[in-house]
């Protein structure tokens, strides 16, 4: 065998090798930015990312630790362009050089607003921004919930412009809104809002930050909280950014407040708006009822309609005139009756007949004390068959049936209008109330009702006086005239 031909290139161990490599490496780009597609993102349990940074020619792999990972202001994704900072360095157990990234953002707002078109896209399709989902506002909440940064000036300004309009009761949902944690944290919010129960339960939710770059509001565009705010059953409020900022909670909210401060008016009105306007509507009210009542009172006494005194005042002087007629009568008829005695009595000197005519005179008094009564209690009769009389004559007076609700339709001739059928649409009316009378237009025909339902109530005929007992007649006794 030959031996080995001197050398002096240094012999290393793979080890040693590698260690070599990586310390040159990491000493000449020990800082370096990277731009470039990202392809495969893998976020580990241990909260390391892992992705590769791409372009035409050649793939980067790359590593970014769990404490830089929490500090993106963005989620990313597969497919979005960005640049990198950070070192490379070398895995000496696969032997490839890899990237440690510290600090990661998209490649310029364009990648953001390509990313956002596209989620937007993908939303739409789904349905999430159709106005048929969306949920009408409260008009006055009792209690408004509120998902924001419990230090910053937007809670702030919330509770000022609540308390200035309507003072009601808010709760706030303390959450980042910003940073890689922000979009949980907000989505926590809103979802905890709905499973509250009882009193506490808001009526109306505000989601809301101030302004900022496209990154910093990017939470706002995160998948789980535009899902979060479309699944909410309390209606959503959102107020992110300033008035030209746009986010996807933007399009799913039930409403959208250019500013946090424009939210809270939405949410609550003006309250002393709104005693302005109760004050108002009461006063029409008042000056309406007034004009109506001193309108129909002047329409009532126009009318010129007879009184009730008026009806019954003749039928009142006629029962005078037969009373004092009835009275007349039974005097003149006692008077007689005595004289006839008298004469009878000088006719008839014995003693029998003086005995007979005494009791006979006795008898007549004695008639005439129970006719006294009898007449009053006929007189009493008359007058109570003409209260009823009366009182049957008040009830069956039309004005008395307009007073329980009823009218009287005329046509345009001035003939009543007894049946439906007989109007023809578009003909004028005139409908006589208790209290006036109304014009009208007639338009159609309604069903008529039944006969059993329109039937009036029967007026109770009065009741006739019960006749007087008759006193038996003693057979002994000779015939008496009627004092009558």
């Amino acid at each position: 065998m030959s031996e080995e031909s001197p050398s002096n290139v240094t012999e290393f161990t793979v080890s040693e090798l590698a260690s070599n490599l990586k310390r040159t490496i990491e000493t000449a780009y020990d800082h370096v930015r990277v731009r470039g597609e990202l392809g495969r993102v893998t976020i580990a349990r241990s909260g390391h990312m892992y992705a590769d940074i791409k372009d035409e020619k050649a793939v980067l792999n790359t590593v970014m630790w769990k404490g830089s990972v929490q500090r993106l202001p963005f989620k990313p994704e597969e497919g979005l362009e960005v640049v990198a900072e950070g070192r490379l360095s070398i895995y000496a157990g696969r032997s490839n050089y890899q990237m440690i990234a510290d600090f990661m953002r998209p490649a310029g707002a364009g990648a953001l607003m390509a990313l956002l078109e596209e989620r937007k896209k993908k939303f739409a399709a789904e349905g999430l921004f159709d106005e048929g989902h969306k949920k009408r506002l409260p008009y006055l909440p009792r209690t408004v919930g509120v998902v924001t940064s419990p230090t910053g000036a937007v809670i702030r300004d919330i509770l000022h412009r609540i308390r200035e309009r309507f003072p009601v009761r808010v709760i706030l949902w303390p959450a980042l809104v910003q940073g890689d944690t922000a979009a949980a944290q907000i989505e926590a919010g809103i979802r905890g809002f709905n499973a509250m129960t009882g009193e506490d339960r808001p009526d109306v939710l505000i989601v809301g930050r101030g302004g900022g770059s496209i990154e910093d509001l990017w939470p706002f565009n995160e998948e789980n909280v535009v899902r979060a705010a479309f699944e909410s059953r309390i209606p959503l409020i959102s107020a992110v950014g300033h008035e030209t900022d746009t986010t996807l909670i933007d399009y799913v909210s039930d409403a959208r407040a250019p500013t946090p401060t424009g939210a809270a008016e939405i949410a609550v009105p003006v309250r002393q708006d709104l005693l302005i306007a109760l004050g108002e509507l009461g006063q029409s009210m008042t000056h309406g009822l007034s004009r109506m009542v001193r309108h129909d009172r002047d329409r009532l006494r126009a009318a010129r309609l007879p009184r009730l005194e008026t009806l019954i005042s003749q039928k009142r002087q006629t029962l005078d005139y037969l009373e004092s007629s009835l009275r007349t009568c039974l005097g003149s008829a006692i008077k007689s009756k005595r004289i006839e005695l008298t004469r009878t009595e000088a006719r008839f000197r014995p003693e029998p007949l003086r005995i007979d005519a005494r009791r006979k005179r006795q008898q007549l008094i004695d008639v005439a004390r129970r006719a006294n009564p009898a007449v009053t209690r006929l007189v009493k009769n008359h007058s109570e068959r003409f209260a009823s009389q009366a009182k049957l004559l008040e009830t069956l007076s039309y004005q008395a049936t307009l007073e329980r609700g009823f009218a009287i339709v005329k046509d345009a001739d001035g003939h009543v209008v007894k049946n439906a059928g007989t109007v023809n649409a578009g003909a004028h009316l005139d409908i006589a109330l208790a209290d006036g009378s109304i014009s009208a237009e007639a338009t159609g025909i309604a069903k008529p009702q039944s006969r059993k339902a329109a039937a009036k109530p029967k007026t109770p005929k009065p009741s006739k006086p019960k006749p007087e007992p008759k006193t038996p007649k003693d057979p002994d006794a000779p015939p008496q005239g009627s004092l009558f």
